[in-house]
């Protein structure tokens, strides 16, 4: 018999992080949502979807959707990851609480409480980035509420236990370091990802491309 069971296992840790930022970041106002893994894009570390799923028993129940893409485990630290668990949360958390920006947009509202709960919202995914848009990163706020609570579950031993295989073989290529950098045109926000001390251009501006760091795009 398995020691673990792999899917409670793996869906259980993000719902611990999930109630752990909840009560730390949110004061516990969001409400149950339905987190899953899906790999709907290899550029989209993650995504928040409004009322998506159904109770079939009342026909009437319904809950929002984290969906959360594990091609990127293993190529991010945990602590990054979680970060897009946390920036999914902002979206949720508009969508009861706040003013929801329209489909796929990231209005000034939604600026605001990233930046509340220590993460910085950046169009290229590097600080000096646009604050607002149809494409957002952030970073991590050395010092924020994000970096400090999320240390403090990573103390009471969270981790990140699977990943997507076809991701961590793509993150361990041979000649890369072991991790993506994404590079950013901040002109108009075009990605590009490479090993680190790349010297890109973008095509269509004709810009320097800047490395951005723990960004997430939504």
């Amino acid at each position: 018999m398995a020691k673990h069971r792999h899917t409670e296992e793996a869906y259980g840790e993000f719902q611990r992080a999930y109630d752990h930022f909840n009560r730390a970041l949110f004061d516990g106002c969001l409400p149950p949502c339905l987190i899953t893994l899906h790999r709907e894009s290899k550029r989209t570390y993650g995504y928040f979807s409004h009322q998506r799923f159904v109770r079939l028993s009342d026909g009437k129940t319904v809950t929002d959707e984290i969906a959360m893409n594990p091609l990127h485990f293993g190529g991010r630290n945990a602590r990054e990851v979680l970060s897009t668990l946390a920036h999914e949360m902002v979206h949720l958390w508009q969508a009861h609480h706040g003013r929801p920006s329209r489909t796929a947009y990231h209005n000034k509202h939604w600026a605001a409480k990233m930046d509340e709960i220590g993460l910085q919202p950046s169009s290229t995914g590097a600080p000096g980035g646009k604050r607002t848009g149809q494409t957002m990163s952030h970073t991590i706020r050395a010092g924020g509420s994000f970096a400090r609570v999320t240390a403090q579950l990573m103390a009471k031993g969270f981790r990140i236990s699977w990943a997507d295989a076809a991701g961590r073989v793509e993150a361990k290529m041979p000649g890369r370091s072991g991790r993506r950098n994404k590079y950013v045109c901040r002109e108009c926000s075009a990605a590009a990802w490479g090993k680190g001390g790349l010297k890109l251009i973008c095509g269509d501006c004709g810009q320097r491309m800047q490395a951005g760091d723990d960004s997430d795009d939504a």
